[in-house]
């Protein structure tokens, strides 16, 4: 477990990820960064945009299932 603290930046509200935190997520300066609420109160920190994971699985399986039909569009 890792305490984060809530500092005040300008107008807002944040918190500073140890850079321990930052390599096991690989992350570094300026890149995004995913909350993401999962059941009841609880909150997961990731770098993956699960929306966009959810996309990607989708062309998978139309990729899979039109594959002869895309292989010959392709051409």
């Amino acid at each position: 477990m890792v305490e984060l603290k809530v500092r005040k930046f300008g107008n807002s509200l944040g918190v500073i990820l140890p850079k321990e935190v930052l390599q096991r997520l690989s992350g570094a300066e300026g890149d995004k960064l995913f909350l993401i609420e999962t059941t009841g109160s609880e909150y997961r920190l990731t770098p993956y945009d699960p929306a966009f994971e959810a996309k990607m699985a989708k062309a998978d399986d139309i990729m899979s299932r039109y594959r002869n039909t895309l292989h010959e569009l392709a051409k």
